[in-house]
């Protein structure tokens, strides 16, 4: 009897453990881990974060591209005469690299502007088609230094050959001088990191195309 009472208390034992396993199991498949995590939330897919905003704009970006833009627009205008009328080599080279250059910075200010909830400047703004001659000084208080007057891009659309290889040069030094004052306004007042870089690259870029003009002036 001693000994049929002890294998029962034996098996009653084994079988509490098992249960108590059983349910232990149970909770892993449904309930915590180790961490104190639940497997159902650790399953859930991540969401991605939301695409960050336009960067901040202060006054000094939004004038820097409004006015950028037109004055682009105008030397991608003389780029284009430059392209049937040139005769030396270089400067259909140059007038081509100028183009290839400023076209997406023009679309990339447009974008700018839009995000900053800021209307982009109109063929029909002020200051789109007048500004300075080609002989007025790019002082940075101007706003739209460099800027071709209609009668200037009607004298340089009339003139052919080596003359008007001449002309475009000149012009478009006098035009470079002015996107480097504003890009240099932009570098020292602007806010937005992104207005900021295009400032300082335009500033580099056409200081050096500035320079090769003028070495081809030197030959003409």
């Amino acid at each position: 009897m001693t000994r049929t009472r002890l294998r029962r208390a034996v098996l009653s034992a084994a079988s509490l453990t098992t249960a108590v396993a059983l349910a232990g199991c149970g909770t892993d498949q449904h309930g915590s881990t180790a961490g104190g995590h639940n497997r159902d939330s650790m399953a859930s897919p991540t969401l991605s974060p939301a695409p960050s905003s336009p960067g901040a704009a202060n006054a000094a970006d939004v004038t820097f591209a409004q006015a950028m833009i037109p004055h682009h627009q105008q030397a991608v205008q003389m780029a284009d005469l430059a392209a049937s009328r040139a005769t030396d080599a270089d400067v259909t080279h140059l007038a081509a690299q100028i183009k290839a250059a400023q076209a997406p910075e023009i679309t990339t200010m447009t974008r700018w502007l839009a995000a900053w909830g800021t209307p982009a400047p109109t063929a029909t703004s002020p200051g789109a088609h007048h500004g300075e001659s080609a002989n007025a000084s790019p002082g940075p208080g101007h706003g739209m230094a460099g800027m071709m007057t209609d009668a200037d891009m009607n004298a340089l659309a009339a003139a052919t050959g080596a003359n008007f290889d001449r002309q475009f040069l000149t012009m478009m030094i006098a035009h470079h001088w002015g996107a480097i004052s504003m890009a240099k306004n932009e570098i020292s007042n602007g806010a937005n990191s992104d207005a900021k870089a295009l400032a300082q690259q335009i500033a580099e870029d056409q200081q050096a195309e500035i320079d090769t003009m003028n070495r081809i002036l030197a030959r003409l």
